[in-house]
């Protein structure tokens, strides 16, 4: 079985290798084709806020709504690029927001 892929930066990347995942940090412009491999090679893709930032919408959603291998986003170790609260946005999109 194919080993899961950590995309973001070095400081973040850091927990996830020591955990056993395969690390990738590219540059803006590489980010393409790096995710183009993880798709190809990995059984699961995690991606920081901030690298999936950089994507156009479309291309987040193209990776976002792929169901085989799983993309999951999670913050950056610094917090300095937000996630979106799903409850909140879910609540938004239903029209139930307190």
């Amino acid at each position: 079985m194919s080993a899961p892929v950590f995309i973001g930066d070095e400081i973040s990347a850091a927990g996830f290798r020591l955990a056993g995942l395969r690390i990738r940090t590219p540059d803006p412009e590489e980010l393409d084709k790096v995710l183009d491999w993880a798709e190809a090679h990995a059984c699961f893709i995690i991606i920081t806020t901030q690298y999936l930032n950089m994507l156009t919408l479309e291309q987040q959603q193209h990776y976002l709504k792929q169901v085989q291998p799983p993309l999951v986003v999670v913050p950056d170790i610094r917090s300095q690029h937000t996630m979106k609260d799903l409850a909140t946005h879910l609540r938004a999109q239903l029209g139930v927001l307190e």
